[in-house]
């Protein structure tokens, strides 16, 4: 802190510049200057002012209730250490503690709860994402919505898959090779803003979730928490600090994060690339960022599905991770029946299987 002193015609001025660790308490305990006023906090008050000063943080948190036989999901854990390229030479715990979301005395951080619980509403109601899909360009009309309660790898994956379902696809041929799909709102943009979303909303705030809006003229993406305070606007994109460092660190692990500090410019550059406005921030109690699909349809030719087709893409869309051995039983089918459409479905290009058969799931990819 630096106090500055000055004089003119006989009157004392001191000039006290804002402080880097607050807050600051007196004798009286702590206090929050409104104009001519000093205001006394009260205990929510201080927490929430901790919390906004990032003095707290809640993925570092020790979650009381979450444990191994309490809402921990071995297969979850499985397909994060797939995608992270982690081998178990080492005992799981081991693995967990140096990944930093489980202590010395086997205490489970919020992180971890986040990545590798089986549900995630048992524990945090707030960690839900919805997504909407709207007709027009108002929230009228809904016409369909899904809320995510998985760990924090499966909404990512169930999120896109949605935004992938509901947006416009043209395909690009050049000579004779194959065809690539284009979304119509660039598909590295959509993932940087939805990683964003997860890694750096405030999780401290229980009254709302992450929202992911379709209309017919835009996209929007918004989660609870605003920019964090140390962040100015005239830094926003030039600057990283996390509100969730530790969860950041696992997303980054599991390769859903290319660079830090990095995403920004990456949202830009995509929507710069497909000839698309740029993508607009915005900034209250909420984090928004707004893609704008484009004007004009694409042409998107039109794939032809039986009615037993239609029956396994539903199944799967319920649950990503259901088995050929399940499906046989929920549709009364032979096993080498749901082989041999599973088969037809992925020639298709809609539907393929990431990860591998004991802890993988599968994608619907339009």
């Amino acid at each position: 802190m630096y106090i500055d002193f000055d004089s003119i015609d006989n009157v004392l001025i001191v000039n006290v510049d804002e402080g880097i660790n607050k807050p600051y308490r007196c004798t009286a305990g702590f206090f929050l200057r409104q104009g001519s006023n000093s205001q006394k906090l009260s205990t929510d008050e201080i927490r929430d002012f901790f919390n906004k000063e990032g003095k707290i943080l809640f993925d570092e948190a020790i979650n009381k209730e979450f444990s191994f036989k309490n809402g921990f999901d071995k297969a979850k854990f499985d397909t994060f250490l797939q995608k992270a390229k982690i081998s178990r030479v080492i005992p799981d715990e081991d693995i967990l503690r140096n990944l930093g979301v489980l202590t010395e005395t086997g205490k489970f951080k919020n992180a971890g709860v986040l990545f590798f619980c089986d549900n995630v509403e048992k524990f945090f109601r707030q960690a839900i994402i919805t997504c909407v899909l709207y007709k027009g360009t108002d929230k009228y009309k809904i016409i369909d919505r899904k809320d995510f309660i998985e760990d924090a790898l499966s909404n990512y994956h169930n999120t896109m898959g949605f935004l992938f379902r509901n947006l416009r696809l043209e395909y690009k041929i050049e000579t004779a090779g194959p065809r690539e799909e284009i979304l119509e709102v660039p598909g590295d943009a959509l993932r940087e803003a939805v990683v964003n979303s997860m890694a750096h909303r405030e999780y401290n705030e229980k009254g709302a979730n992450i929202q992911i809006d379709i209309f017919d003229d835009r996209v929007e993406i918004s989660n609870p928490g605003g920019l964090v305070s140390a962040i100015k606007k005239e830094d926003f994109g030039k600057k990283s600090i996390s509100r969730n460092p530790l969860l950041f660190s696992l997303f980054k692990s599991a390769d859903l994060v290319e660079k830090v500090g990095s995403g920004i410019g990456r949202m830009r550059n995509a929507m710069k690339q497909a000839g698309l406005p740029a993508p607009k921030f915005e900034f209250t109690n909420f984090f928004t960022v707004t893609f704008k699909r484009p004007s004009t349809p694409q042409v998107t030719p039109q794939v032809v599905f039986t009615e037993l087709e239609k029956k396994v893409l539903n199944e799967i869309k319920n649950n990503v991770r259901i088995s050929r051995d399940q499906l046989s039983e929920k549709l009364g089918i032979k096993p080498d029946t749901v082989k041999e459409y599973i088969k037809k479905l992925r020639d298709k290009g809609v539907l393929r299987r990431v990860g591998k058969t004991s802890g993988g799931y599968w994608e619907i990819l339009k």
